[in-house]
């Protein structure tokens, strides 16, 4: 059996690192929370006069520290004075040098959001005129490189351990309480603590590397360290290490003095248990949603006890299933898993699916805020995918109520046969020893010496005998309850719902790392609406269009800035954005002009490479007054290539 079980390990193993693996490396470096939706001066902007401050707007209120904004001149030497300071709301600002030469100035911020996720990013503006810069902000992201490789499979680690100790302890109370004394059951829950336990120690000494400078180095600085215990997420992390004390204690109880009590007592510390675990349980998924998505946003009083709802249903079911395919593999021939523990933990799975289909819908609307966003971005799209492998699950769990249905009709039958079995060799074992009782006394008297010492090997040779019938006994019922087909189909389908589990649970854990949808929508509208103000007041052109090249990574916005857009010399900036907003670099961008209706063009402008996403180009001529169409060429790769354009009345 050991040799049967080991490839399934094995292979849900790899299932587990690699989805893992497959899932973190995928995940954005600076998966925020917070969007930055406004600035002043504006991405892009031109201003006559040198600020005297610069303004940053988020999506929600951010935790900020001495160098978390900064602005760069085009020699890269920083000219902001003094701490980053809240005005009002989300809006923080810095105070500039006075007297600033004319030329293109780089903003970079490195802020924390209110849901804990660290944000980054840059954008420019030019005094006087745009120019060249030395400034490189392609590298500049929070939470990426091995420490947010780290602190990713922490989280996933956390998420794991709490679905373990939590769904195990739970399942073992409430459905299988005889499996309290089985050393494969006690191994899993405990695993699970230990597991929680470290994952949360490591995410403790991570943090302040991970919202701050990325530096493998600075995980066991002290001073980062007692700044995290400061901040809200510290403070959860702590009160975690403070619960798992009080969960030691549960499964000391549980697993040491609870198989050992009287039915009347174990009735009484059953009650005990299920109300102190409860509080623990409940206190450990209340450390996640008092620190992370629901703490922020609309509804936050609503959203945390839902949140902590959904975890413990979570737990409940993914714990309890985890718990339950041990118990079908290595729980011990005399204490098998039974039929009423399947139907129990059936139920117990059925009413956890409930409570997540009705707290998911909440958050799924809390976070995602319109239909388009299940398709327009990531968090939508994993939403998606999580909403399909809890479904499969769902399936491949009815296929495990109808095992369990024929479990519990065909388990007294093998029963009753391996009753009969052993009734019939004990019938054999008396005719045994009636045969060799008379052929002792026909035999004669022995002499009382050798009678003494062949009474204490008959004694031996009676307990060696003993231990082996055991040990056959046990063999025997282990391979009538293998033997049942019933027994093995229920277990290949709970085989196949833990492996589904595992997937889940990572692209839950990436989206936990992942901008909600309502977050990112709101901060393109802002971002549009922005630009479009810009363009209004200032007589300003600016033209969207979206691209797509079909290569990795291909996918963005194009933004054409003409200013004033009328006949002449005009001033040209093109931006190149992905989906989520972030300004990104790419090979190559053009820009033709052509007036159809003369026959005019096309009129091809290269622009110069300004900075991350910002390209520019200075006198660009129109020569007549028209509707021209605007043709962008954008290049990602040697290979991948596409060509966007719109019309605009320019003069």
């Amino acid at each position: 059996m050991t040799q049967t079980i080991a490839p399934r390990v094995r292979t849900l193993l790899l299932l587990l690192l690699a989805a893992t693996g497959l899932l973190l490396s995928s995940a954005a470096p600076a998966s925020a929370h917070a969007a930055l939706t406004g600035s002043d001066p504006q991405q892009g902007a031109v201003v006559d006069k040198a600020p005297t401050q610069v303004s940053l707007t988020f999506s929600e209120q951010v935790s900020t520290s001495a160098d978390s904004l900064r602005v760069l001149d085009p020699q890269g030497k920083p000219v902001q004075r003094g701490k980053p300071s809240n005005v009002s709301g989300t809006t923080y600002t810095v105070q500039l040098h006075s007297g600033l030469p004319d030329g293109t100035y780089t903003v970079t911020y490195q802020v924390v959001s209110a849901d804990s996720h660290p944000v980054s990013g840059a954008y420019t503006f030019s005094i006087g005129a745009p120019s060249s810069t030395s400034v490189s902000v392609s590298s500049q992201t929070a939470g990426g490189g091995v420490v947010g490789w780290l602190y990713g499979f922490g989280r996933y680690v956390s998420y794991a351990g709490f679905i373990v100790l939590v769904g195990g302890a739970a399942f073992v109370l409430a459905c299988w309480q005889r499996g309290s004394g089985v050393r494969a059951v006690q191994r899993l829950v405990v695993s699970g603590w230990l597991a929680l336990t470290s994952a949360t120690l490591l995410l403790l000494l991570l943090r302040g590397s991970y919202t701050g400078t990325g530096k493998v180095g600075d995980i066991f600085d002290l001073d980062l360290l007692g700044q995290v215990l400061q901040t809200k997420t510290g403070a959860a992390l702590v009160s975690r290490l403070l619960l798992l004390a009080a969960a030691a204690l549960f499964i000391a109880v549980l697993f040491g003095a609870y198989e050992k009590r009287e039915d009347e007592e174990k009735r009484d510390l059953t009650f005990g248990l299920a109300v102190g675990g409860s509080v623990v349980a409940a206190g450990l998924a209340a450390s996640w949603a008092m620190s992370e998505h629901a703490s922020v946003g609309i509804q936050s009083g609503i959203a945390m006890p839902v949140d902590v709802v959904h975890l413990l249903a979570v737990a409940a079911w993914l714990g309890g299933l985890t718990a339950l395919l041990v118990a079908l593999y290595r729980a011990p021939a005399d204490t098998p898993v039974d039929s009423t523990a399947v139907r129990r933990f059936s139920a117990v799975a059925f009413g956890s699916v409930v409570a997540l289909v009705a707290t998911g819908i909440y958050q799924s609307w809390r976070q995602l805020g319109s239909w388009s966003a299940f398709t327009d971005t990531r968090y939508g799209q994993l939403l998606l995918v999580k909403i399909g492998l809890v479904a499969l699950m769902v399936g491949v769990a009815w296929i495990s109520r109808r095992w369990t249905a024929r479990l519990a009709e065909a388990v007294p039958a093998v029963v009753e046969r391996q009753r009969e079995k052993e009734k019939v060799g004990a019938r054999a074992d008396v005719g045994d020893s009636a045969g060799d009782g008379s052929g002792d006394s026909e035999g004669g008297v022995d002499s009382s010496g050798t009678g003494d010492s062949k009474a204490a090997g008959d004694s031996k040779r009676a307990a060696q005998l003993a231990r082996q019938q055991a040990a056959m006994d046990v063999a025997r019922q282990k391979r009538a309850r293998d033997a049942d087909p019933n027994r093995f189909g229920l277990r290949r389908s709970v085989l196949a719902e833990a492996g589904v589990a595992v997937v889940l649970l990572a692209v839950t854990t990436v989206l936990t790392q992942t901008e909600p949808g309502r977050t990112e929508e709101d901060a393109k509208a802002a971002t549009s609406s922005s630009s479009s103000s810009s363009a209004e007041s200032s007589g300003a052109l600016t033209l969207d269009m979206s691209f797509d090249t079909g290569g990795e990574d291909g996918k963005g916005v194009v933004t054409v800035d003409l200013d004033p857009a009328r006949v002449g010399g005009n001033e040209m900036h093109v931006y190149v954005r992905r989906p989520n907003g972030r300004a990104f670099d790419i090979p190559e961008v053009k820009v033709a002009f052509t007036l159809k209706s003369k026959d005019i063009g096309p009129l091809p402008v290269v622009p110069d490479h300004i900075t991350t996403g910002h390209w520019s180009a200075s006198g660009v001529q129109i020569p007549m007054a028209g509707d021209w169409e605007v043709t962008v060429t954008v290049r990602t790769s040697d290979i991948d290539q596409t060509t966007v354009s719109k019309n605009a009345q320019i003069g």
